[in-house]
């Protein structure tokens, strides 16, 4: 599931879930999806709000340490975008959640998109594909550190000497490394560096032509490289009710819309993501309800096996109300979903 960091995913005001991006209202979401059997939690990192800059705005990487401190069992995804953080700073981080949440901490690289978070702080907004070169070496760098290794790097934009960080790992050999972005650089960071391709919501002849194409990739001696869908759930007993629901959902988003407009003309124009969102309207973040997951209990269950059955390992979901759509999912989808995953094959999907 998709912590709570910026209030509500899919629309800002709606009287059934009061807008809370607090850590309070956080760190109960979070130990409650832990004992509903959710696998993972992503915590999504924006300094500022990206939608209403005068809202509130959960920091990601504080809040994750401090999840990784009172969870147990959930896997921590920080975000991290890497012209906010210098690489060894920032590897020094990621080794200490680890250490915390003893083997349950991810890196989820997302190279910006949302020029408002850098330029009013003075901070460098490159073009797209510069801003893709830069997290190239950032992450050979950050990948280096975060395996225990001493790291001599010299680059254009980094330079190291012998540097190493300790204590190493103690539970595995590095944490996981997440990549987001759907663009040419992206695909070839994440062929070339990562263990998981996060894609964004998006009809299911989408997504295995993408997996096709980043797995034909070379990876070297690299594992197989594993896939994640976000997707915002709307799940009733009956096809009727969820598309009435999800009919008053995009009405309720529709009030939004001067927001959004701003949030366009603060968006690199060469995201993909942008682009095929705004190619397909949806309810909710990141591609959001453009994945299909609205339907009835077995349809949405039926959805998440054909796309587990396309390579997609890990679902990060979305709700609204989250807490009790979270429940809702967990009571009467997420049962149906892992019963079908079983039966096409040995691999487990897993529900965050």
């Amino acid at each position: 599931m998709w912590a709570a960091v910026h209030g509500n995913r899919a629309a800002l005001n709606d009287p059934r879930e009061p807008y809370d991006a607090s850590w309070e209202r956080n760190r109960a979401l979070v130990l409650e999806a832990e004992a509903l059997g959710f696998d993972s939690v992503l915590v999504a990192q924006h300094t500022v709000n990206p939608h209403d800059r005068t809202r509130d705005q959960l920091e990601a990487w504080t809040a994750a340490a401090a999840l990784a401190a009172v969870t147990s069992k959930i896997e921590i995804i920080a975000a991290i975008k890497p012209l906010l953080q210098h690489p060894a700073t920032l590897a020094k981080m990621a080794l200490q959640i680890e250490a915390i949440s003893r083997g349950r901490f991810g890196l989820n690289v997302v190279n910006a998109w949302n020029r408002a978070e850098f330029e009013p702080a003075g901070l460098p907004f490159p073009e797209h594909d510069a801003r893709y070169a830069y997290g190239a070496e950032w992450l050979k760098v950050v990948g280096g550190l975060i395996s225990g290794e001493a790291v001599t790097h010299e680059g254009e934009h980094f330079r190291l000497t012998d540097y190493r960080l300790r204590p190493a790992d103690a539970y595995r050999a590095r944490p996981a490394l997440y990549v987001g972005g759907e663009s040419e650089p992206a695909r070839e960071l994440v062929a070339q560096a990562g263990d998981v391709w996060f894609i964004n919501g998006q009809p299911l002849e989408n997504v295995r032509a993408l997996i096709a194409d980043v797995a034909a990739r070379p990876r070297g001696e690299a594992p197989p490289l594993r896939y994640g869908l976000a997707a915002f759930v709307i799940a009733r007993p009956t096809h009727a009710e969820a598309e009435a629901e999800h009919a008053h959902l995009a009405e309720l988003a529709a009030q939004d819309a001067e927001l959004k407009a701003v949030q366009r003309a603060n968006t690199d124009p060469k995201v993909v993501m942008m682009r095929a969102i705004a190619s397909r309207p949806s309810v909710g973040s990141n591609g959001g309800t453009a994945a299909g997951l609205v339907g009835s209990y077995a349809e949405v269950a039926e959805r998440i096996a054909a796309f587990h059955a396309a390579g997609i390992e890990l679902f990060m979901l979305q709700f609204q109300p989250f807490e009790a759509e979270m429940r809702r999912f967990a009571a009467e989808v997420a049962p149906l979903a892992r019963a079908l995953a079983a039966a096409g094959g040995d691999r487990r999907a897993a529900v965050s």
